[in-house]
């Protein structure tokens, strides 16, 4: 973290201009919200704005980090071992979480999982994924890590396009389904096969 980052008056400033961005795209796209009705809302002036992001989208990314941080939480919230047909109750309820915001979150996750969006969805997962396989000692974490972080990101954003049709409980289960899947595929022991 920055020095800028740690200042509070610097963080109430990005918290309001964030605030704002929700508030407007609420009523409109983000292609359609302007700077200057932006930092209006935020009661802030259009220089701070361009002092703290480069772009809207900037901002936008920056507004929607908590659901990544959401989305990465809620998939390791569980302990012990995973019960396939049961997500963790964060899990379902993060699927829940995205509809006062689902039109904003459609235009930073693209079909498939692309967008600025979906590459920090992708990264944030994909780290605490290797992670804890790594400390786990289980096999493939760099692999593993990659499979469930595409998976997430690509189901998710796919569900929100509209190209899987399931309730917010639905896509919870299937997903999770996949992602248990993923993490207990059995691996053949690579010294043997070197060895033979």
């Amino acid at each position: 973290m920055t020095r800028a980052q740690a200042d509070p008056r610097t963080a109430r400033t990005r918290a309001k201009l964030r605030g704002a961005l929700l508030e407007e795209c609420a009523d409109r796209p983000l292609a359609e919200v302007g700077v200057a009705a932006l930092v209006r809302r935020a009661g802030v002036g259009r220089a701070t704005f361009y002092l703290h992001y480069a772009d809207m989208e900037a901002l936008a990314v920056d507004a929607c980090a908590d659901i990544v941080r959401e989305a990465v939480d809620a998939l390791h919230a569980w302990r012990g071992v995973p019960d396939p047909a049961t997500p963790p109750p964060a899990l379902s309820a993060f699927f829940e979480a995205f509809a006062p915001h689902a039109g904003l979150y459609r235009e930073l996750l693209r079909p498939g999982g692309s967008g600025p969006l979906g590459h920090v969805l992708h990264q944030e997962l994909r780290a605490r994924s290797r992670t804890e396989r790594a400390l786990a000692g289980a096999p493939e974490p760099d692999l593993i890590a990659s499979a469930v972080a595409a998976t997430f990101a690509g189901v998710l954003a796919d569900w929100l396009h509209g190209l899987i049709e399931a309730t917010a409980d639905q896509i919870a289960q299937n997903i999770w389904r996949l992602l248990v899947t993923l993490h207990r595929t059995p691996w053949p022991d690579r010294t043997s096969q070197a060895q033979s």
